[in-house]
């Protein structure tokens, strides 16, 4: 072979090589891991929510877009589409299946797969609905958060009474649609019968529902509100604030965001941190994880919100030891 013939057929193979390297190198990078996000509500309504997930995302070294993918699908307030909705991210083969809203939706993503790992937020007991075997061994491709949220509805009248203690009429309001909403309506009456406090139960599942109970309230039988833990009314926190207020009706609620949104006062947990939490354990699941050897989150700190504003406006006194021991007093 002449040389100048073994030269070129050299440069001919290390141009190729030089070539196909890159390819073979891109064939070998692993594919984007896709979560799979199924919720209640819309996107809009959860905003806080979602950040606090992407926060603990982050924590964990995912950014979305960049390293994680999320596919989004919302059920909009309709309980009935949630199965499809969970059938439909699991057909997709999704790496991580994400519920948020409550006990139907991670109910719904657990019967849609065995085989892909399910993270829930709920505020009530999982083990209760037969979302898991047990907090600390949660059992089988699924654990969470839950912050019990419907265990402290006690806690909230207490919180009620003392903003008014005045209001011997007291009204309960939950949303029918909601598995949790009988068992939390359970809770506070027997809290209120407790107390020797009489209770009524209102009931709203959609904006109209709301607009019919608030109109209601001209009967001069209810004189507070105690808002349940339903994710439908975080949903819409702002119409319950603008309607507090134009009935001047004091509301005591389940967190923080409906403070922030206008609302009178709070205890609870934060939802933000909830779906934070969540975020910390994705990642934890991304990287190799299973969700059995997860314990479910559980809450730490309960938190108590006052908006001085809205209680002056509702010509309410906060007395001094609550405003004294209150996590918040949003002014």
């Amino acid at each position: 072979m002449q040389r100048r013939d073994l030269i070129a057929l050299l440069g001919a193979f290390l141009g190729g090589a030089v070539v196909a390297w890159p390819i073979a190198a891109c064939a070998q990078q692993p594919a984007m891991p896709v979560i799979g996000f199924l919720h209640t509500s819309s996107a809009v309504q959860i905003t806080p929510q979602l950040e606090g997930l992407r926060r603990g995302l982050a924590e964990s070294g995912y950014v979305e877009a960049q390293n994680v993918a999320i596919e989004y699908r919302w059920a909009d307030g309709h309980f009935d589409r949630l199965p499809a909705l969970a059938a439909e991210l699991v057909q997709r083969h999704v790496t991580l299946l994400i519920s948020g809203g409550g006990p139907q939706t991670a109910l719904a993503v657990k019967a849609a797969t065995s085989e892909i790992p399910i993270l829930f937020v709920m505020t009530d007991d999982p083990v209760k609905h037969g979302v898991v075997a047990s907090l600390n061994r949660p059992g089988g491709n699924i654990t969470g958060a839950t912050f019990f949220s419907t265990a402290l509805v006690a806690k909230r009248l207490e919180l009620l009474r003392e903003l008014v203690p005045a209001a011997n009429g007291i009204a309960f309001l939950t949303d029918p649609n909601d598995i949790e909403s009988e068992l939390e309506a359970r809770d506070v009456q027997s809290a209120a019968q407790a107390m020797g406090q009489q209770i009524t139960i209102l009931k709203a599942a959609n904006v109209s529902d709301l607009d019919a109970v608030f109109a209601g309230l001209v009967q001069p039988r209810t004189k507070a509100i105690l808002v349940g833990s339903n994710v439908f009314f975080v949903a819409v926190r702002d119409q319950l604030a603008v309607l507090a207020a134009r009935y001047a009706v004091p509301i005591v609620y389940p967190g923080r965001l409906f403070v922030a949104s206008g609302g009178l006062a709070s205890y609870g947990t934060s939802l933000p941190e909830a779906y934070r939490q969540i975020g910390l354990y994705a990642g934890r699941v991304l990287k190799g994880e299973k969700p059995a050897n997860l314990p479910v989150v559980q809450p730490t700190k309960f938190e108590t919100i006052v908006n001085l504003k809205t209680a002056k406006a509702l010509s309410l006194v906060v007395p001094y030891n609550l405003l004294a021991r209150a996590d918040e007093v949003i002014e």
